[in-house]
């Protein structure tokens, strides 16, 4: 069944209304008919069975039949720092990090980053785009939660906000060694718990990056003995993540 997001402004007690580009896409794409009923999101977690009531005045009036909390979520909260990587590759990770499973993506100015984001005019532009990607993989996926992609930050910037906001953050570095210790490390999350992942750009983690990381108690963990791709680094630990949080008891 198509999934469809609502703005939790946007629910009335057992009503609800859908507007914008959701109006055209149900009526005048899906054809979809007064009575017929859908699945939506509050993007919150929450699932409402809707029957569609009536088109009015550019919107779509729902009654809601039920409500339920989802269960697509981790049961761990995972948010990727990526440092930023060249050309378009950084729209291909939030894909496959909100697919993953990841609660929030946060882009990462590295010292060996390529990529510079200096015009915030096209920064706020390309935010408003991978916000829409996160949107767009979220509905695929069937997940209750759209993911926020946050603006750029420092590398110092981002340490700081992963060590005050996380239980747990994993430092991928060609450096580390002993994929047992990385194994050992995954395991020991736990329910509720806040991970931070940091992926560094195509040049890898500056040497004062890998001290400050450890500085702020990061656990530096190999991925083994080849060295991956930015983009291959990130889904590597985040299928592992995902693997190991979906059997958390």
């Amino acid at each position: 069944m198509p999934r469809f997001y609502v703005d939790p402004s946007n629910i009335f007690g057992d009503r609800m209304i859908l507007e914008g580009g959701e109006y055209n896409h149900l009526k005048n794409v899906l054809r979809k008919q007064v009575g017929d009923t859908l699945l939506i999101c509050d993007g919150e977690g929450h699932e409402f069975d809707c029957r569609i009531a009536a088109y009015e005045n550019g919107q779509v009036i729902f009654d809601i039949l039920s409500v339920r909390e989802g269960n697509t979520e981790l049961d761990v909260s995972i948010t990727l720092y990526q440092g930023l990587p060249k050309k378009d590759k950084l729209e291909w990770i939030i894909e496959k990090a909100v697919e993953l499973g990841a609660a929030g993506v946060v882009p990462v100015s590295c010292a060996r980053s390529i990529a510079k984001w200096d015009d915030p005019a096209r920064e706020e532009k390309k935010l408003k785009r991978f916000q829409a990607i996160a949107e767009a993989a979220s509905k695929q996926c069937g997940r209750g939660v759209i993911p926020e992609v946050g603006g750029v930050m420092s590398f110092a910037e981002a340490m700081k906000k992963a060590k005050a906001e996380n239980d747990m953050i994993l430092f991928p570095y060609e450096n580390a060694e002993g994929m047992k210790e990385t194994e050992a490390v995954i395991k020991s999350m736990k329910k509720g718990d806040k991970i931070a992942v940091f992926i560094g750009p195509e040049g890898g983690f500056a040497p004062e990056e890998v001290s400050l990381a450890e500085q702020c108690g990061a656990k530096i963990i190999s991925l083994g003995r080849r060295i991956l791709r930015t983009e291959t680094a990130a889904m590597a630990v985040l299928s592992h993540l995902m693997i190991q949080a979906e059997t958390l008891e």
